[in-house]
């Protein structure tokens, strides 16, 4: 029995020495030491202990979803009334939907938490969770413009969040089962993308109530954006400019003598609905980008050099609730071996290739503004809408346009099922691939986010 007693002793103690303390209220569970394989860092032991209490209040909140349709028929008709309104909205539903997310990382696998990258993201989040439950009552424009600069800094923070989570889930790739780090990785992203929604349309609010040529409570047209919203977004619009910027980053990263291909634009050209501009140009600047390279690829290997490259062609497809754009490209199709990762952002062949090149990416923004080109100086929406705050922009962020970081696609999909819409490609090996991206036309739809931490349903 003795020896029993200073067996489990001996054990007490190596476990009791394990470091199982992060920097963050962790609630330490599986293994107690980290894999080699996963980035660790020294813990400052003079750190203080973030009371998980604090939390467990405002994850009990649930967050309330928004849809395009209210952020329009709110914004429409903008008084000062309605604006500390928004500004109050803002102030207690980003803490809320941000405690859900900082629950559905402590629930993560030990060894995954202690990665260098998804300790800084979590972080991240709290530091921005503590700063904005602390935040008092909006009751004046005082106040409000002061919101707005809290709002402004930490959009601008945040911008390192996507790469290193992407970081983060390639270090831990063969740790934890891919799908679920994928099912996590969705949920993260979409609800980083209702948080900078509500907080980029209160900012674009703000700045067109402060602008000398508006009048409070003036309705605005129908050519107009609300705040971020563009209420009439005209499809072949935006496929129009998404198509000249394309073509300036192919000519941009490929031999002055490459030819090319013709992007053609056929079907219902006067579909529009409402939308989020940025949403949609960067779904439709990665299936044109990829489409084209594609079709340059093939054509230098297969093609006649006399002859021009197929064309791509896209088509507009309008319906009652919806519409469908598709992009067919004769660029040879998907290899068979990249479909099963087709939609994943945390396994694949090039998945060593993808870190690398994500570590000379320190700040996303997940526009397609941010792929510089030289002597561009701005590309995409720039003649459609600049907000003069600065958020998601392309001056705070930019990389290479022959960067490739192994996320456009899924990406892509999680702006498109954002909205509940979708996004589907289908590829014909040796021929081409079809990529369906449907939209809902009447902007009825709620975002679709996890409203609640995954606790809640265990």
């Amino acid at each position: 029995m003795l020896s029993n007693a200073l067996r489990n002793a001996r054990k007490s103690r190596t476990l009791t020495a394990s470091p199982i303390v992060l920097d963050g209220p962790w609630r330490a569970s599986c293994v107690p030491v980290a894999s080699p394989m996963v980035q660790t860092r020294a813990v400052n032991s003079n750190q203080a202990w973030r009371p998980v209490r604090v939390l467990d209040e405002w994850v009990s909140k649930e967050a309330r979803p928004i849809s395009l349709r209210q952020l329009m028929v709110f914004g429409r008709s903008l008084t000062e009334k309605r604006l500390i309104d928004s500004a109050n909205y803002v102030r207690t539903e980003l803490p809320t939907r941000i405690a859900h997310r900082l629950r559905d990382m402590q629930l993560l696998p030990y060894v995954v938490v202690r990665n260098a990258h998804i300790n800084d993201v979590y972080n991240l989040y709290y530091n921005a969770f503590d700063t904005f439950r602390k935040i008092k009552e909006i009751k004046t424009l005082d106040d409000n413009d002061r919101l707005c600069e809290v709002i402004s800094a930490n959009l601008k923070k945040h911008l390192t969040v996507i790469p290193k989570l992407a970081m983060g889930i390639h270090e831990c790739e063969g740790l934890v089962d891919a799908k679920e780090m994928d099912q996590f990785m969705n949920t993260i992203l979409k609800s980083r993308i209702s948080r900078r929604v509500i907080a980029e349309q209160h900012l674009s609010l703000t700045e067109t109530y402060n602008s000398p040529y508006f009048s409070p409570g003036a309705k605005l047209s129908e050519s107009d954006f609300i705040g971020e919203v563009f209420i009439k977004c005209n499809a072949k619009n935006v496929i129009e400019n998404c198509a000249d910027t394309i073509k300036k980053i192919a000519r941009s990263i490929n031999p002055p003598d490459v030819k090319i291909p013709e992007i053609r634009i056929e079907g219902h050209l006067e579909t529009s609905f409402p939308y989020i501009l940025s949403h949609l140009e960067y779904i439709i600047g990665e299936l044109l980008r990829n489409s084209v390279q594609a079709v340059i690829d093939r054509h230098q290997t297969h093609g006649s050099p006399d002859e021009p490259p197929p064309p791509i062609e896209v088509t507009i497809a309008e319906a009652p609730k919806h519409a469908t754009i598709r992009i067919s490209d004769r660029g040879g199709g998907i290899p068979r071996h990249e479909l099963p990762y087709l939609w994943a952002f945390s396994k694949g062949p090039l998945s060593q290739q993808r870190l690398r090149n994500l570590n000379r990416v320190p700040r996303m923004a997940a526009t397609m503004q941010e792929l510089s080109v030289e002597d561009e100086a701005e590309l995409g929406r720039a003649d459609l809408k600049t907000p003069p705050y600065q958020s998601s922009l392309a001056s705070l962020t930019s990389r290479p346009p022959d960067l490739r970081l192994g996320m456009g696609l899924p990406l892509s999909r999680v702006y498109a099922e954002y909205w509940a819409g979708s996004l589907e490609l289908h590829s014909l090996a040796g021929y081409g691939v079809d990529a369906f991206l449907q939209i809902s036309r009447l902007g009825n739809k709620n975002e679709q986010v996890i409203t609640r931490a995954s606790m809640d349903a265990l």
